[in-house]
């Protein structure tokens, strides 16, 4: 017991511990030995949470017999033992004035403050205590403390939820949807939730919900070491932040537009792009890269190009996906011109005759393609009124040449 004693005096170690003469011991409970008072405290309190009955029933009837002015005094002294100032938070008995020098006196254990704000029903002390955010930040107990205590004030439930949200609620749900994720073996998932930008208001009221970032966690496929962002050149980056809610809403309607227009607008999909476009351009841009293929999907419709872009740097985009990628009649020119122009991709003949058909594809790769293809997909093309003139002569005077004159 003697371990937990603040003060350095030999006599209070003697008393509590039980070496001084029983005289003493029963002297200090009666509050009749000459210490000073925040000793004679510390030894009531002692006895008061002892096993010695006779002590402890004196120790009550000294601690109940302390003057007002005395007590206020001693509790305000920065030297009071907390276990002193813990064992007074829990009394009911005492003045405001003693109670607003318990909470205000940075040596009272936050769990007596937290046990104290649980049940007071002095409500201008529950908004004392919100007002001390470095106490309620290191200890969250206080704050749920201050809710369920039906007394509280409303701005001192407001002033407690704000920095519950801001300091706790976010933190924790991106690391719990993380820790679920891992739990889960998927890495890559618990990556993009701990990075994106979503989870700095995840769980707030303007923020995304902990179950949509869950959701769309779920899509993510591609670890971070599978991603390389080398396309990313620096003129983009303005236009990552530059996006506005108006300009974002506008995105959604395009996007939603056209997958009701190609007859791919099932619940499931537009419920997640509705998800989606919560989202940020810069957490757009990760998904798409690392996204699986309903997320590709979804993103490459977006009419951000950074985002349609990152879809068609995402290492899990399939052959079959960037065939159908190059025969959308909504896509930009810019993705179009960079399929023409991958390697990997130009070795696919579905690809380059997708892109020839394409009336987006620029002309110039386009006609490039051209010389690659099959002489009756060459004479198709130049009677495609899809297409430009300038791709329709273009196939007519391959084909002829190829033929020596002849049509096919």
């Amino acid at each position: 017991m003697s371990s937990d004693l603040v003060s350095d005096n030999p006599v209070v170690k003697a008393v509590v511990d039980g070496t001084a003469p029983r005289p003493a011991q029963l002297a200090a409970a009666r509050g009749a030995l000459p210490l000073p008072q925040n000793d004679l405290l510390e030894i009531l309190v002692n006895f008061f949470e002892g096993a010695d009955e006779e002590l402890r029933s004196a120790a009550s009837e000294t601690l109940s017999a302390q003057s007002p002015e005395s007590l206020e005094s001693t509790i305000r002294s920065s030297s009071v033992a907390p276990r002193v100032l813990a064992h007074f938070s829990t009394r009911t008995d005492l003045t405001p004035s003693i109670q607003e020098a318990i909470v205000t006196n940075a040596a009272t254990p936050p769990d007596a403050i937290a046990h104290f704000a649980r049940r007071t029903q002095n409500a201008p002390l529950l908004e004392l205590i919100s007002f001390n955010q470095q106490l309620l930040i290191q200890n969250p107990s206080i704050i749920d403390a201050i809710v369920a205590n039906p007394n509280r004030t409303p701005d001192a439930e407001r002033r407690v939820l704000e920095l519950k949200r801001e300091f706790f609620e976010k933190e924790r749900g991106a690391q719990q949807i993380a820790s679920e994720l891992r739990a889960q073996g998927n890495e890559a998932a618990a990556e993009f939730v701990e990075q994106a930008e979503f989870s700095d208001e995840l769980g707030s009221e303007t923020g995304m919900s902990l179950e949509d970032a869950l959701f769309i966690a779920q899509h993510i496929e591609v670890p971070d070491q599978e991603t390389d962002d080398s396309w990313l050149a620096l003129e983009y980056i303005e236009e990552i932040y530059e996006e506005s809610e108006e300009q974002r809403q506008a995105a959604l309607k395009v996007m939603l537009g056209e997958l009701q227009a190609n007859d791919e607008a099932t619940s499931e999909r537009v419920s997640m792009l509705n998800r989606i476009m919560r989202m940020g351009v810069k957490d757009r841009v990760k998904l798409a890269m690392k996204g699986d293929r309903e997320a590709r999907n979804i993103l490459i419709r977006d009419p951000n190009k950074l985002v349609s872009t990152a879809v068609v740097n995402n290492p899990r985009i399939t052959e079959k996906e960037v065939e159908n990628i190059a025969a959308m009649r909504s896509m930009s020119e810019e993705i179009l011109r960079q399929l023409a122009a991958n390697r990997q991709w130009s070795r696919s003949y579905p690809i380059m005759h997708n892109l020839a058909r394409n009336p987006r594809t620029p002309i110039a790769n386009a006609i490039t393609i051209m010389n690659r293809l099959q002489l009756r997909d060459l004479i198709a093309l130049s009677k495609n009124r899809n297409v430009s003139d300038a791709v329709r002569r273009q196939a007519l005077r391959l084909h002829t040449a190829r033929t020596g004159g002849g049509r096919g």
